[in-house]
């Protein structure tokens, strides 16, 4: 039953995320993590699936792999957001939408610039902490 439950989930949530490259308001990254976690715990046949998509190693593999995403990808990721969230916020038509897409992208900005670490920092820090043990 866990088995069925979870793969049904990871499905779903890799349905969402597939559609999430397309419309911004659907966040792609936080649904294929969803579907990496139900299928690592579900089903090894899915998650080698999974992590064979173009969508997740994309999206996701530099995250799932390390916790962090270089510098360079970092600003791709920005440039995406700012374009297809300016359209939707252009396009929304009550103020209030437009409001929390405002909000929602600064906390996307604030999220990818600051809580996830660069690549090379992260690494770093790494090696520090191995070096010290």
């Amino acid at each position: 039953m866990k088995h069925h439950f979870l793969v049904s989930i990871g499905v779903f949530s890799f349905l969402l995320g597939s559609v999430g490259v397309i419309l911004p308001i659907l966040p792609t990254t936080p649904f294929l993590l969803l579907s990496g976690y139900c299928f690592a715990h579900s089903s090894s046949k899915f998650n080698d699936w999974l992590k064979n998509t173009k969508v997740y190693q994309i999206y996701v593999s530099d995250y799932a792999e390390t916790k962090s995403i270089p510098k360079n990808k970092k600003w791709k990721i920005l440039i995406n957001i700012y374009i297809l969230m300016g359209i939707s916020i252009l396009l929304a038509p009550f103020q209030p939408v437009k409001i929390l897409l405002v909000l929602l992208t600064i906390g996307l900005s604030v999220g990818v610039l600051f809580v996830i670490p660069n690549r090379k920092d992260h690494l770093e820090k790494k090696e520090k902490k191995t070096e010290i043990h």
